[in-house]
């Protein structure tokens, strides 16, 4: 079958192939071999641990699961993608898709556990490779000045990637309303985790990230891990963080539904929080500072906490008290690419550091948006006994309608997360057009 995405593969290649020999060209290289990495060993065990391919390698094939393998940028050349595929009877080779990157590149395939040899006068590896690796093949390992100029050049996407991402949007779109079927039918965590899997037809180790799946309570815990066998007796909430992967390119979508036994005041800030992930993504633009919007955030939360009578006193007091930061601990958001934390989101175009306000540790991103950037919206509130426990304590804790607190204990907390891509002169929200 005709790839319907091979137009656009093969102008973000070419552009890939331009950006690479200007930063080659600018810091002195004639060659980068990039190692897609190799699975690790747990320690004392013969078994591997889950793998993933280096971002960089990705960014050219969409490939996330080929190891020891490698790719050669040599300008004027014709980029080269080893494949390790050797002949083996304990597992099977990888095999290529049918996409346009395997007629632009050259491909070869074979045993590339050693890399392969390279001819050039000034040669850059990067990933994952040692430095006896390095320097057996003579070349410089990781510069610093190179990956800021590679990871500055996946921070603004192609057509070709929001193609990708907006497909992976879609089958992460599946698997979250299988996720809510489940749900309401009374199903466990580990159920309705297994429905996700299915409906959007992923095994647990292709999944982007480790989905969160969170029943009452433990939509607290924001990078939940766990996913309990049984049912609980109460059906107050559900919270989904869960995605997909598409030829690299990682959805990130979060949704939290209220159950039969929710209390009232709780599907109301659902539906509150779904109002403010709009008026956020609705402020999305070119030249947005991303710190700005995050504060914007706290604000906007803040005036629910007042008009759900969960605080007292103003909205302005809610923020200069830290009362928002301890029912949102998190950042509103971050770059999404091929890693689903994508690189550069707090440097500068020249990879200086901008790190995020003390107060705000946890943000992800702090530049200024731009065109092509594709983001992550997903603004939460979350009842967390640890963070709770110190605001109570403290003098503007007086301001919280803590009876109401304890009811709404048992929900655990709200997350609505979508991913938007910025244009020019618009923003495309990747998750509601298929939602």
């Amino acid at each position: 079958m005709p790839d319907a995405l091979a137009h656009l593969q093969m102008a973000h290649l070419e552009a890939l192939e331009r950006r690479y020999a200007d930063a080659m060209s600018a810091l002195g290289y004639d060659g980068v071999l990039i190692f897609s990495g190799h699975p690790a060993l747990h320690f004392g065990d013969d078994q591997h641990a889950n793998f993933c391919s280096y971002g960089h390698f990705q960014h050219w094939t969409g490939q996330a699961g080929l190891a020891h393998s490698w790719l050669l940028v040599q300008p004027g050349q014709r980029t080269t993608c080893f494949v390790h595929a050797p002949d083996d009877f304990w597992h099977l080779p990888p095999s290529l898709p049918d996409e346009g990157w395997t007629d632009y590149l050259e491909v070869i395939s074979g045993r590339f556990e050693t890399p392969p040899a390279v001819k050039a006068s000034r040669l850059a590896v990067i990933g994952d490779v040692a430095e006896a690796t390095a320097r057996a093949l003579g070349a410089e390992c990781n510069p610093p000045a190179l990956l800021t100029a590679l990871d500055e050049g996946r921070v603004r996407k192609s057509e070709y990637e929001i193609a990708c991402l907006s497909e992976a949007n879609r089958m992460a779109l599946r698997g979250h309303q299988a996720a809510r079927a489940a749900f309401l039918a009374g199903e466990s965590e580990l159920d309705i985790q297994l429905a996700y899997l299915k409906a959007s037809r992923q095994r647990e180790s292709d999944v982007p990230y480790g989905n969160i799946v969170g029943l009452g309570a433990h939509g607290a815990v924001l990078h939940y891990q766990h996913y309990d066998s049984e049912a609980p007796a109460s059906r107050y909430s559900l919270l989904v963080d869960a995605g997909y992967r598409y030829r690299g390119y990682c959805a990130d979508i979060t949704r939290s539904w209220p159950g039969p036994d929710a209390d009232p005041a709780f599907a109301a800030l659902i539906t509150h929080m779904h109002d403010i992930k709009q008026q956020l993504v609705a402020a999305l633009a070119p030249g947005v500072d991303f710190v700005a919007l995050h504060e914007r955030m706290h604000r906007l939360l803040a005036a629910l906490l007042v008009e759900s009578e969960l605080v007292a006193g103003s909205a302005e007091a809610a923020v200069e008290g830290g009362i928002t930061r301890a029912f949102c601990p998190h950042g509103l958001g971050h770059l999404l690419g091929v890693q689903v934390h994508d690189v550069a989101g707090r440097t500068s175009r020249e990879g200086i550091p901008l790190p995020p306000p003390p107060e705000h540790p946890a943000l992800r991103l702090t530049r200024e948006l731009e065109p092509g950037m594709t983001v992550t919206i997903e603004p939460g509130l979350y009842f967390i006994p640890m963070l709770l426990g110190p605001l109570q304590a403290s003098p503007a804790g007086s301001d919280v309608n803590w009876s109401l607190v304890e009811r709404l204990l048992p929900h655990g907390g709200i997350r609505i997360e979508d991913n938007v891509a910025i244009a020019t002169h618009s923003v495309r929200n990747l998750t509601m057009e298929h939602e």
